[in-house]
């Protein structure tokens, strides 16, 4: 579909392929393999020489669908959706990093990313250093001869932080370093990181793009160089594919997201408005805030501040701050205790003892990843209901 259609209307008619049934919602192709007019044609698929679908491990019409409608929404030449939002990290940095190599990575990143970088990516030889992502000179100064990756999210998980896209672009192309940033709080209907000048977008459709909690699954998006060129290959060979019945879920998702996000994002607003009122309440980090110290550079970058709203919880001591932490969890009656985020349904977790837990107590305090901090993704229910929720468990 032509860039001349607005996002909304490309989010839900984007890279629709009819059959010659002609239906009209997508077609979902639950298929192995695909069928060959002759030994020659087979022949040719194989070898690339001609165009065509070959077999779902890397081609399948429904999962091509789904790729060209977030290529349209992300304003990307091309896109490769994967099995999930860790594979679609991993199949980059496979097909761009060696032995030798060196990787700057924000200190702020998922707990699964650094566990990626600081454990597998370690054992064949690549190296890693964190830097504090919201510090433009840390990325400059970090910056080796060998740096060939440099990884952000923005905002971060789950402290919000924010990353100044057109300055880390701008370090890649100094440096010659590949930039990739995770765009999975934002989607393309808050932010497009490829306008800044970056290289390439990740997205754990997991989270908003599904928007419902139902499937898993992950997308690269960037030059058609990169991602055919570089990325297919590896994905073709190792096999962390999207299935076609993911794919066809993600395409549905894409439908509503800007709907749903727009609306996420006007509740998280209230609700951190709401949470900064709140007795017992150290911090509250949101860049729709005017307390949050990026506010004004999240405003230049997003057009709305996100639907992921994180609070610190006094406490005299980190044993008091989980304790409290916990009991404020438990209480909660309309929230869904559980980490994945991005759903109509709030979701609220501790960070410390999930999402990060797997990290060293150094890498969560070189995070800031404290004790106290609960993190709530705001889902679609009445923001009346959401605050209750909290109002009686803070005050348990």
């Amino acid at each position: 579909m032509s860039e001349q259609f607005d996002f909304d209307t490309r989010a839900v008619r984007a890279g629709t392929e009819r059959t010659a049934f002609n239906e009209h919602s997508e077609a979902l192709f639950l298929t192995s393999s695909f069928v060959f007019d002759s030994a020659a044609q087979a022949a040719a698929r194989f070898a690339g020489s001609e165009p065509g679908y070959v077999y779902s491990r890397f081609s399948n019409p429904t999962v091509t669908m789904f790729e060209r409608r977030l290529a349209s929404l992300e304003g990307a030449e091309d896109c490769l959706a994967t099995a999930s939002g860790m594979a679609a990290i991993m199949a980059t940095c496979l097909a761009t990093l060696k032995t030798g190599d060196h990787v700057l990575c924000g200190a702020n990143v998922f707990g699964a990313t650094v566990q990626l970088f600081s454990t597998v990516l370690a054992r064949f030889g690549v190296e890693v250093t964190y830097v504090r992502a919201a510090d433009p000179g840390a990325w400059r100064a970090a910056v080796t001869p060998r740096t060939r990756l440099m990884y952000c999210e923005t905002p971060s998980n789950p402290l919000m932080e924010i990353v100044d896209l057109a300055d880390f672009a701008a370090v890649g192309r100094d440096s010659g370093a590949l930039t990739i940033v995770d765009n999975c709080f934002c989607t393309p209907v808050l932010q497009r990181p490829l306008e800044y000048g970056v290289d390439a977008v990740i997205h754990s459709a997991t989270k908003y793009l599904d928007g419902q909690g139902r499937v898993v699954g992950g997308a690269v998006l960037g030059s058609r160089a990169l991602i055919r060129d570089q990325v297919l290959p590896v994905l073709r060979t190792t096999g962390p594919s999207l299935s076609p019945f993911n794919a066809w879920v993600l395409l549905k998702g894409l439908e509503t997201l800007a709907v749903r996000m727009r609306a996420q994002c006007s509740s998280a607003l209230q609700l951190a408005q709401w949470l900064e009122q709140q007795a017992g309440i150290a911090r509250v980090h949101f860049p729709g805030l005017a307390s949050h110290p990026q506010a004004a550079l999240a405003a230049r970058q997003q057009s709305l501040p996100g639907a992921v709203v994180a609070f610190e919880l006094a406490g005299a001591t980190p044993e008091e701050q989980r304790a409290r932490a916990w009991r404020l969890i438990d209480g909660t009656k309309v929230m869904s205790i559980t980490a994945n985020l991005g759903d109509t349904r709030s979701t609220i977790t501790h960070p410390a003892t999930t999402t990060h837990g797997r990290l060293s107590a150094e890498a969560r305090e070189r995070a800031g990843i404290t004790e106290g901090l609960v993190r709530i993704a705001v889902g679609l229910e009445s923001i009346d209901d959401l605050k209750s929720d909290l109002a009686g468990a803070l005050a348990g």
